[in-house]
């Protein structure tokens, strides 16, 4: 059966679930956590599970339905976003207040501290997440063919390495270039990268579990032979 009439029966769920770390992660990202002297985004305890899935996506569906997948979380996170936004543009209510908050004044400070994005910084995500998915999943496909559906550890490890890396480059770069030496921005690169790709590394044997009992319920294990890797075709 030609794979674009398919349905998949675990595919909306995955999609789900890609979606939803995604949107968390840029929420709680804002936090700054200090993990063994590595200083870096609460996001990366979670972050890298958007990748673990992207590569499931990849090595079970193949790099088409990736590309749907990656371009709905794009497009939710943008809908996030923007509710929120909105969200911080709407008077207060005079009564607004709670917890350690004194005033509706003081709780809307704490609204834009946490909730609110700055141009800047939505940009290098933005850019930085689309580049880094649309590199990880060409990559694993490409591999995929190399090594005719062999040793998924090295396909799943193999393009974390160049999308993480990619996405932990372009976000630090272009968010805090010229607000902290370029020696700290190296340093936090490096720092999200490891941890990124050791993340990746201790949950390969999850993964193996994951993509083992898909390719067996959906009765899929997609080669991307013939397969169009133009990140904005519409298919």
């Amino acid at each position: 059966m030609n794979q674009e009439k398919r349905s998949y029966r675990w595919l909306p769920f995955i999609t789900a679930l890609f979606v939803t770390t995604l949107i968390i992660s840029n929420i709680i990202a804002v936090k700054l956590v200090n993990l063994a002297g590595l200083f870096v985004p609460a996001a990366v305890i979670l972050f890298p599970i958007a990748y673990l899935f992207g590569d499931v996506l990849t090595e079970v569906y193949g790099y088409a339905r990736a590309r749907q997948v990656i371009w709905t979380g794009f497009f939710c996170n943008l809908i996030a976003v923007i509710a929120i936004w909105i969200g911080g543009l709407l008077p207060s209510a005079p009564f607004w207040s709670a917890g350690n908050f004194s005033t509706p004044q003081t709780a809307q400070q704490a609204y834009q501290a946490i909730l609110g994005f700055t141009p800047r910084l939505l940009l290098a995500s933005f850019i930085a997440y689309l580049i880094g998915e649309f590199l990880n999943s060409f990559v694993l496909a490409k591999l995929k063919l190399r090594t005719a559906g062999r040793f998924l550890w090295i396909r799943t490890i193999g393009s974390t390495i160049v999308g993480e890396g990619a996405d932990s480059a372009i976000f630090i770069t272009l968010a805090f270039i010229g607000i902290i030496p370029n020696g700290g921005l190296i340093q936090s690169i490096l720092s999200q990268w490891f941890i990124k790709v050791a993340y990746e590394t201790v949950a390969t044997p999850f993964t193996y579990l994951i993509v083992n009992a898909l390719k067996r319920a959906e009765c899929e294990d997609y080669f991307d032979h013939d397969t169009d890797f133009n990140p904005f075709v519409a298919s």
